[in-house]
């Protein structure tokens, strides 16, 4: 299958458009099982070493489950508040939506008893490749207009537990997924002068 320029141009402002939602966001409005599915298959067509396919979705619509979740954030955020020196901005952050997003998902790296081509010398390629997996499950969100928040100011090992997740998974991320307000027109911490934007010439080297 051949590609052309217009196709090109949508994959790039799909890109250029993605932004990590937060609760702020978030609409009182379900996501239908198709679009759901959609974004899993989406996970499913991700690159992995060896096609191992390591990724595993538990969805989690259980508000009980949530409350839960959110208890881990709001203790883990209180120890991150201390970290940072621009405390006055950090505590305007918000910086999860775990309770008004209708679906959130963890999504986890399934070890593997066997050998897996590619991982022999880099352990951490298994786990990179269900990065892969979430990258893609942002940008078909995205494109369906649905908003997606990574939140990562969790316990792991908490919400290994919370979400009864098997023995032998890590958690790589843990997902915010439902319809929002709007899409800022730019990531909102570049807004708000957290960070700089880092230049193509910043970023690249040419040996």
């Amino acid at each position: 299958m051949n590609f052309d320029k217009k196709d090109t141009i949508t994959l790039l402002n799909i890109m250029k458009s993605r932004r990590d939602v937060r609760g702020n966001r978030f609409l009182d409005k379900g996501v239908s099982d198709e679009t759901l599915n959609l974004i899993l298959k989406a996970g499913l067509t991700a690159p992995s070493v060896g096609y191992s396919q390591p990724w595993k979705f538990i969805v989690i619509q259980n508000q009980t489950i949530k409350d839960e979740i959110f208890n881990n954030f709001t203790t883990e955020n209180k120890k991150a508040k201390d970290i940072f020196k621009t405390k006055e901005l950090y505590n305007k952050l918000k910086l999860e939506g775990i309770k008004e997003a209708p679906i959130n998902i963890a999504v986890l790296y399934e070890d593997s008893k066997d050998e897996i081509l590619g991982m022999t010398s880099m352990k951490k390629m298994g786990e990179y490749s269900v990065v892969c997996a979430i990258q893609n499950m942002w940008l078909m969100a995205r494109a369906l207009n649905v908003g997606l928040g990574w939140v990562s100011i969790l316990d792991e090992t908490k919400v290994l537990k919370t979400v009864d997740a098997p023995a032998n998974t890590k958690l790589i991320a843990y997902l915010c997924i439902g319809y929002v307000d709007k899409f800022l027109e730019e990531p909102e911490l570049k807004s708000l002068g957290w960070e700089d934007e880092k230049s193509l010439e910043r970023c690249v080297v040419f040996r």
